[in-house]
């Protein structure tokens, strides 16, 4: 498609059905009304919840209001991203924004009039049958109880939260308005910008000199403003260790990981059990540096290709067709929802004029979940496909075997079922190639994923770990401590293969995430606990297959970790990470065999 069609031209079968979420723009705005007035009501239960009775009406209410006002939500933005110059869904987006928070504060006082509840009387309340439906968010109230404070400390709190915001907002304006990068030579010799978005590509050219170039260029602008950048991201340490120590948390990591449940053994156990198969990673940069044919193989090499672009053209129907042969060890069942998202109005595939980039699966509780694709006929848009399906018949499941407040799954969790689809893709892919060159060049695109997403992630999170320890134990974050730290972690992950260049001790300037505390982890999880689900899929068949549905049919009525305990994928072990190495070191393998 060389012109790009305007939205009232695409073809009714590659779009997306959002009638199947309201038939008309009225049955949205008498919707609309409905949940104004609703909200309204919900003020009747405050200074009442003190019994089963009232709670329960209460819990009810509140999940009307916001079951609706989701709807609402998803429908105007969905539409907004059909074609985002599109004035009339613009101003319906941003009408349901202002009702969703409008909504919010009228629910604000419900949990913490709750909590005012003595913790005897909150345990009878998790007990009460009339109450079971809402177990476990009883139970989680009765948890962050003790991390709770008083009404005016809370208040104080609140207050505190915009300047808490300081470091990451003034971090983005260093890092996308001020930074300027001076011009580098691209693969024609001609001055090229470098910006945070084209130095992945510099990095990923043919020629040597202009990765180099690029890398270096990087990094010494980043060099330049070294002191102001350690004080924000000092200052982001500061404001964990203040929420912590407030909120009386032993340290900043409990402190994030508290939420979701999460053992700090599941964070730790990660960086063990990377660090046991930093081998496996040594032994791929080996590969990387032979196949290359460079004597000294450099932090800018990571990104090089290592085989010649071999170009798969592959139409979305053919895409489709893949993907629903390689999901089969998944059984009859998943492979008919699969079907049903192909054949009944899930997907918007194309790109057309306006429309959001990217991809995403997204829906609301109640209708089937929907997938928003730009389709390019390539293989990655084929993995992004089998991603967005994997997301989207999770949220299926968990719709259709848990009650609205229990079927959201965690962002811990999230990534576990569109990742598992890709491997089983990726398996499936490689088992049917018979060109060496293809073999070749799907085996780097799984290498290559392996180490972005679970050693680099750990590598980062690990990083994290000690800046905040150090912190916590009155080490002064400076530069020269962010940097030395951050160089040895290099040094130690890439092992003696690997010329370690002095540049990218400033790396850790660079990455918002870092913004988001103790986040990142959740990457190198989630791509674990997939990889370990699919091999077991793949070993034991049916066994396997049934604990993994009953995976997805378990949304969030559990904590994460118990969820995934009970499908057989233990993060509170390192036994899964073990599992996804051991599909590592299988790819190494066969890319030896291919050198040979």
């Amino acid at each position: 498609m060389s012109q790009l069609l305007k939205r009232s031209e695409v073809p009714v079968e590659h779009r997306w059905k959002l009638e199947d979420l309201f038939a008309d723009q009225q049955a949205w705005d008498k919707e609309y009304e409905e949940t104004k007035q609703l909200a309204k009501q919900i003020a009747k239960f405050e200074g009442k919840l003190n019994d089963a009775k009232a709670i329960k009406e209460c819990f009810e209410l509140e999940d009307d209001i916001s079951l609706h006002a989701e709807r609402l939500y998803v429908y105007a933005n969905m539409r907004h991203h059909e074609d985002m110059a599109d004035p009339t869904y613009q101003a319906l987006s941003e009408k349901t924004q202002k009702l969703s928070v409008e909504v919010n504060e009228a629910m604000s006082f419900i949990t913490p009039e709750i909590l005012t509840l003595s913790d005897n009387k909150l345990q009878e309340l998790v007990n009460d049958p009339q109450l079971a439906n809402y177990k476990k968010t009883l139970e989680d109230m009765l948890r962050q109880k003790p991390h709770i404070l008083s009404k005016q400390e809370e208040a104080l709190l609140a207050q505190v939260g915009n300047l808490s915001q300081a470091p990451s907002t003034i971090f983005g304006m260093i890092n996308n308005a001020d930074m300027k990068f001076p011009k580098v030579k691209n693969e024609n010799g001609e001055e090229a910008e470098l910006t945070h978005g084209t130095y992945i590509q510099f990095l990923e050219s043919r020629n040597r000199d202009v990765r180099k170039n690029a890398f270096e260029t990087m990094y010494a602008t980043y060099g330049k403003q070294r002191n102001t950048l350690a004080s924000t991201l000092s200052a982001n340490v500061t404001k964990n260790m203040f929420y912590a120590k407030a909120r009386k948390y032993p340290s900043a990591l409990e402190a994030s990981l508290y939420g979701d449940k999460i053992p700090v053994d599941v964070y730790n156990n990660l960086i063990a059990a990377i660090h046991e198969s930093l081998p496996l990673l040594h032994r791929y940069m080996d590969l990387r540096k032979k196949l290359l044919k460079v004597d000294e193989l450099h932090m800018y090499d990571l990104f090089a290709p290592l085989v010649e672009e071999f170009k798969m053209d592959i139409t979305y129907e053919e895409a489709k067709k893949t993907v629903i042969e390689s999901i089969a060890p998944l059984g009859e069942d998943y492979r008919r929802i699969l079907e049903e998202g192909f054949d009944s109005g899930w997907i918007d595939v194309y790109e057309n004029e306006g429309k959001r980039s990217g991809a995403y699966s997204w829906g609301a509780y109640g209708t089937h979940p929907y997938v928003l694709l730009n389709h390019k006929d390539n293989l990655n848009s084929m993995f992004t496909l089998t991603h967005e399906m994997g997301h989207a018949i999770h949220s299926y499941l968990s719709d259709n075997n848990q009650e609205y407040r229990n079927a959201q799954y965690t962002i811990f969790l999230a990534e576990v079922a569109s990742t598992l689809n890709e491997a089983l893709l990726m398996d499936f892919m490689l088992k049917k190639s018979t060109d060496p060159k293809q073999k070749m060049y799907l085996l780097t695109y799984y290498a290559d994923q392996f180490r972005t997403t679970v050693f680099r992630q750990t590598m980062f999170a690990e990083f994290e770990k000690i800046i905040h320890e150090k912190a916590e134990s009155g080490v002064s974050l400076t530069h020269q401590e962010l940097s030395k730290i951050y160089y040895d972690l290099n040094v130690q992950y890439h092992g003696k293969s690997m010329v370690v260049d002095k540049d990218i001790e400033m790396e850790w300037a660079r990455i918002p995430h870092f913004y988001n505390s103790f986040y990142v982890f959740k990457y190198a999880t989630g791509f674990s606990a997939a990889t370990s689900f699919a091999k077991q899929i793949l070993d034991e068949g049916a066994p396997a297959v049934d604990r993994y549905l009953g995976f997805l049919k378990s949304g969030g009525s559990d904590y994460s970790i118990e969820i995934l305990k009970r499908a057989g994928v233990d993060m509170s072990s390192p036994e899964p990470i073990r599992q996804a190495m051991s599909v590592f070191e299988s790819l190494i393998e066969q890319m030896e065999q291919l050198t040979k």
